[in-house]
């Protein structure tokens, strides 16, 4: 009987998840779709920063390496330990500025305990880690993994260049401003990436992976200030009644951020958000480029001519459909 109703719920979002891609595809098509878009854009765009000897496997699957950028917030609610991945509360630390916070995972076990650890986050001892897997499976001429491990690289590297990944205050819940993540993350660029300047150059080699990943969540945390302090001050200088608006999403009427409302923020962060997207385009870019030096440059127009299996394949869907089924029961982790 459990499993019969586990299988009704997994079919009833299926069925929602087709209809409303459809609704999506009846709208205008130039909408990014809500949500995901920003680390799917991010992805597919840090392909076009590799030099020419990757390009051929990158761009072969550059459809894959933009669907799977959110997996990683696919399992989130659904693996054990997985929402820890995708932030540091930097600012639940007496002081991250120095020494103090170790910048090895191992280290910072030993000084805090795991448990610690888990509660606050570990974005940038998980893109080490993801870093070393992904080299590894280069090494290894492992196709599938290659892409499965690449992909979410590019996620927890672009989070960790997100400011509000950086804090307690995630979403504005300390401050009075419950909703600010998603309308940092997902309002403004579905409004204006398609204006951002994105391009960045090419690939460059990364000396110190561990060095440019803690650069990335301090640089990010530099910009939390701007992030919480315009939106106080614009909701003080046009009041609650026009800071929100009305919109019709995949046929129901959805409560967001007006368009003047975010316009006016926007343009108050004077390009913030375009300089993180570009942050993490040039930072995916440098770590895929680096895993592929450091596994000894395989022939990546040799790995190209692959064709994953159709048990690959299959075992690629099933593991999915089996996040969906355990979100159902998942209580939240982290934030």
């Amino acid at each position: 009987m459990y499993n019969r109703f586990i299988l009704i719920l997994v079919l009833l979002a299926l069925i929602y998840s087709l209809s409303a891609q459809a609704a999506r595809l009846k709208s205008n098509r130039k909408q990014p779709q809500w949500g995901f878009y920003a680390h799917k854009q991010i992805n597919r765009l840090a392909i076009f920063t590799l030099p020419p000897e990757m390009m051929p496997f990158f761009k072969k699957h550059v459809d894959f390496l933009t669907d799977n950028a959110v997996n990683p917030d696919r399992r989130r609610y659904a693996v054990v330990g997985e929402a820890p991945r995708h932030f540091i509360d930097l600012d639940a630390y007496a002081d991250t500025s120095a020494v103090t916070l170790p910048r090895y995972h191992k280290d910072a076990v030993n000084q805090y305990g795991e448990d610690t650890l888990a509660l606050h986050g570990v974005v940038p001892w998980q893109i080490q880690l993801t870093k070393y897997q992904l080299t590894e499976a280069f090494r290894q001429r492992n196709v599938r993994r290659i892409l499965r491990v690449a992909a979410d690289l590019g996620h927890y590297i672009a989070d960790a260049n997100v400011p509000l990944h950086t804090t307690r205050n995630y979403n504005g819940q300390l401050t009075n401003q419950q909703g600010i993540h998603g309308f940092w993350e997902s309002r403004l660029p579905e409004l204006y990436s398609l204006d951002y300047d994105v391009l960045t150059g090419q690939a460059e080699y990364v000396y110190a992976p561990q060095k440019q990943a803690w650069r990335a969540v301090f640089n990010a945390h530099a910009a939390l200030d701007s992030v919480l302090r315009f939106e106080q001050e614009l909701t003080a200088a046009v009041g609650e009644n026009r800071k929100y608006g009305f919109e019709e999403r995949n046929g129901q009427t959805t409560k967001v951020y007006s368009a003047d409302f975010s316009r006016q923020y926007h343009e108050r962060l004077q390009g913030q958000v375009a300089r993180q997207m570009r942050a993490s385009i040039k930072m995916i870019g440098d770590f895929w480029y680096t895993c592929w030096v450091d596994a000894g440059q395989p022939d990546m127009r040799a790995l190209a001519n692959y064709e994953l299996t159709e048990i690959e394949q299959t075992e690629d869907a099933e593991e999915k459909k089996n996040w969906l089924q355990r979100l159902f029961s998942a209580r939240e982790e982290g934030n």
